[in-house]
């Protein structure tokens, strides 16, 4: 189903008439495979309305081998609940142990279908065929997104009732494959939350701040009951990449009450969630905070959550509206900045009103607008009280208040790096208010982080990293960070959660970098970068021989259900935040431009380095 299937120069397939009854699309499985010879992709039906549901039909009596082996493949794209069509092309036995929540295995294109000459043919009892493509990605058990390079290879053995004499499929692929197409078709991409671990509610201590949200992307089949398989995957835990970093307030082994009905509101909008005996006995701050998880979870579904009430047993535990969550905990995407800052033509640091069509703008208070030391790229710290700067030479970190009548002071760091390619990369906040840079000289390539934005550096470890770090941005969750790592003349983003360990004797924490990943398998080039939302980035690159162009990417890997970003040239940087309302911001051909909602980029004013907190 979907496009994934289209094909030229085979045998058009032989396809059963489809049925729509109520929005309900039945799709038969259908021959689109030679009955001799080897065996190629197979076709597809045309990409559906997505609020049409897809159902495909059971095999019919006496179907070949490969009308078997089309059927089953047509039922893993249709939006069965249980896949038990699916299971219907396979053997008894098979169909029992079969596990199709086990893997997805994304290709390319249509799953290919090779038949395995040296064994049995359709003669006999039995027949072989494997399955072939280009993998793009798996999604695990965990529902969890990653890009894959390589080729699928799976075999597929079908055998023939003695008693039925029909065919039947007794060696399955474990999981569910499918080509990129029908999977964008199916699933949905939609972030679960839970809270950073460095970070303590403020009601439990009284001097902590409020947890800081952090968005874990996972996809579930979109037409299939897709509120309760995300508040079943949100209660069941975080995935295992960004685990380590994470608490979840659902207490453990928390689950869905037995038997509990398909999740969905009322007509107030309030979803009714019930939960088993091991959510009884939680606190009021503890249940508050789950409901918090569950509404910032829920937030891009349909239909909408305002509120949500928690239950177990039958009691009810809390209730918690959608403006209340926020009093919770902290999210990126909810925290709007003042001001949108750059650098003008004098190398002094100046700010724009966020989100507003001013187009002069006014220095900043204190040392860095007053233009004592010229500047090539800053940060602002996320409360907006600090602010970051790299001399325009590269050479120099500075770090002052914007307040008036604040000194500059000496620099932070100082690269030996022989020229400005060579020395530091522009700088970034976290939500902690410690400030994060990279030093590229050759002779002494690190990563770097300052407690606190003062003080001594500290170097960052980062296992496994192979190349020379080009531009460093930390999410506004502070346990995830994007770099954009140069090697072999290649530049790509790379996406890793940031561990804190501290050890005894020791006054400030050990950091490492774990689980870095390509977010931009299919870029050769990433030029910028910027955080655009909670799993979000919007990235400037091109594909190989290809033309720089603008997009986005989720943290995953994957490409987000997003409107590409109009076309701009000469991008050398680009400023993004994680309140997706406010527009890109770019510098480009020696001027800032940015980009309303729907419309075209307009240039601002002249300067360089534009930059949102963080």
């Amino acid at each position: 189903m979907g496009a994934d299937r289209a094909g030229s120069g085979r045998r058009a397939p032989v396809r059963a008439v489809t049925y729509a009854v109520c929005g309900v699309v039945l799709l038969a499985g259908c021959a689109s495979m030679p009955d001799s010879g080897d065996l190629r992709g197979v076709e597809s039906t045309p990409r559906q309305d997505p609020q049409v549901r897809v159902f495909a039909m059971p095999p019919r009596e006496d179907a070949s081998p490969v009308d078997i082996v089309q059927g089953f493949l047509e039922a893993l794209t249709s939006d069965d609940p249980h896949y038990e069509t699916a299971r219907k092309y396979l053997t008894a036995q098979a169909a029992k142990s079969w596990r199709p929540e086990r893997s997805t295995a994304v290709l390319a294109g249509a799953p290919g279908t090779v038949s395995d000459h040296s064994g049995s043919r359709e003669e006999a009892n039995d027949y072989s065929v494997t399955l072939t493509g280009a993998q793009v990605a798996t999604v695990d058990a965990q529902q969890s997104y990653a890009p894959a390079e390589g080729s699928y290879r799976k075999p597929v053995h079908l055998t023939r009732d003695g008693k039925s004499r029909q065919w039947r499929i007794d060696v399955p692929p474990q999981g569910v494959v499918m080509g990129k197409s029908d999977f964008q078709r199916n699933y949905l991409s939609v972030n679960k939350y839970y809270f950073a671990a460095n970070t303590v509610p403020e009601t439990a201590s009284g001097t902590g701040r409020r947890p800081a949200a952090v968005a874990d992307p996972v996809y579930v089949r979109r037409r299939v009951d897709s509120m309760t398989q995300v508040v079943r995957s949100l209660v069941e835990g975080p995935t295992r990449l960004i685990g380590p970093v994470v608490r979840s307030s659902f207490p453990a082994g928390t689950a869905l009450a037995q038997g509990a009905a398909p999740l969905t509101p009322d007509d107030r909008n309030t979803l009714t969630v019930p939960l088993n005996e091991r959510a009884a006995r939680v606190g009021e701050d503890t249940c508050d905070e789950m409901a918090a998880q569950l509404l910032f979870t829920l937030q891009s579904l349909t239909p909408a959550v305002d509120e949500v009430e928690l239950r177990s047993g039958g009691t009810r535990l809390c209730s918690l509206t959608d403006d209340r969550a926020e009093a919770v905990a902290t999210r990126g995407s909810a925290q709007r900045p003042d001001s949108l800052y750059f650098v003008d033509g004098e190398g002094g640091l100046v700010r724009i009103a966020a989100g507003s069509n001013g187009t002069r703008p006014d220095p900043v208070p204190g040392p860095l607008g007053e233009g004592e030391t010229a500047l090539g790229s800053v940060a602002v710290s996320r409360d907006e009280h600090r602010a970051a700067g790299v001399g325009a030479d590269g050479k120099s970190l500075y770090v002052a208040s914007l307040e008036p009548g604040a000194s500059l002071g000496d620099p932070l760091l100082s690269s030996a790096g022989k020229g400005e390619a060579d020395r530091l990369t522009p700088p970034s906040w976290d939500a902690q208010g410690d400030l994060w840079i990279a030093d590229r000289d050759p002779g002494a390539a690190r990563l770097l982080v300052f407690t606190e934005g003062a003080g001594e550096p500290a170097q960052v470890r980062t296992p496994g990293l192979d190349g020379r770090v080009q531009a460093v941005r930390v999410a506004a969750d502070g346990v995830r960070i994007a770099l954009i790592v140069e090697r072999d003349g290649k530049r790509s983003l790379l996406i890793g959660r940031i561990e804190r360990e501290t050890r005894d004797g020791e006054e400030n924490p050990t950091v490492t970098i774990l689980e870095l990943r390509s977010a931009t398998p299919e870029l050769e080039e990433v030029t910028a970068m910027s955080w655009a939302g909670d799993s979000r980035l919007v990235v400037v690159g091109r594909e190989q021989g290809g033309v720089q162009q603008i997009g986005y990417v989720q943290v995953d890997g994957s490409t987000p259900e997003a409107s590409v970003p109009a076309a701009l040239t000469g991008v050398k940087e680009i400023a993004a935040t994680e309140d997706e309302r406010l527009p890109l911001v770019a510098y480009s051909e020696d001027a800032i431009v940015r980009l309303p909602s729907g419309m075209q980029w307009q240039k601002v004013t002249e300067g360089t380095a534009p930059v949102y907190p963080g």
